[in-house]
């Protein structure tokens, strides 16, 4: 990470492993993201690496079009990721750019009191093209998306948890503590019940059809936990009227 947690390329290739990783690894279910330091939870691309970029290749005479940190070979910037588990936001200050495109792709954002949000590629002869743009549509509206990825404005958290795009403002000493009880109380569940249920929410946010949407989540994934011994032992739990004791997902 760069300055204001700006990313580079070797910043998204290195999140990509993580979070590859992440998806792999029985023992996680859930993961907590936020900004180093108290300024910025991310203020998006290194655009004087993009910048150097496009000198280098304008030079070579050579496409500028696949210059921008989130176009390297194997990639999968946050703000496009797909993955199986959730994902919580803990956004400390400035999400602003491809920094707030990653927030909008996150399962549950906590903001602190101090934490501000803003589309500004507009600003900069850029466009957000890393994925939020749609997303944002199903999350806030039209009009809003528009209002943000438009003009370039830059909203607070008050606002944005108004609008539906952060879950809980709290105080910034919080934020981070916040977002992990939150990922504590999601772990608690069973870890395939978790992937089945996001798999689910997901495709329902991509496509406007209720009923195709179910049906692939039941044809999928659901079909598969059902296989699970997960399942089982939430039923065994409750009939008994203990504390479930999961293993690691089957999913």
């Amino acid at each position: 990470m760069a300055d204001l947690n700006c990313t580079n390329a070797a910043a998204i290739l290195e999140m990509t492993a993580v979070f590859r990783w992440f998806d792999a690894e029985p023992s996680l279910s859930v993961a907590v993201i936020t900004g180093a330091g108290n300024k910025a939870f991310s203020t998006g691309a290194d655009l004087k690496e993009w910048n150097a970029k496009v000198a280098e290749l304008t030079a070579a005479g050579e496409d500028t079009s696949g210059a921008g940190p989130g176009n390297v070979p194997g990639a999968e910037a946050m703000s496009n990721r797909r993955g199986k588990k959730p994902v919580i936001a803990a956004v400390n200050g400035m999400a602003l750019g491809g920094g707030c495109e990653n927030v909008v792709n996150c399962d549950i954002v906590i903001a602190s009191e101090t934490a501000t949000f803003g589309l500004v590629e507009v600003k900069r002869g850029l466009a957000a093209y890393a994925g939020a743009l749609p997303r944002l549509i199903r999350t806030i509206g039209l009009q809003r998306a528009s209002e943000m990825a438009l003009t370039g404005r830059i909203i607070d958290a008050v606002t944005a948890e108004r609008w539906g795009m952060v879950n809980k403002v709290v105080p910034q000493d919080r934020v981070v503590v916040e977002a992990i009880a939150f990922a504590k109380e999601l772990a608690e569940n069973s870890p395939d019940s978790l992937i089945v249920t996001r798999s689910g929410l997901r495709e329902g946010w991509k496509t406007a059809d209720v009923i195709d949407a179910t049906r692939t989540t039941n044809e999928g994934v659901w079909k598969e936990l059902q296989k699970g011994e997960n399942m089982q032992e939430g039923l065994k739990a409750f009939s008994q009227r203990r504390k479930p004791q999961w293993k690691g997902p089957r999913l």
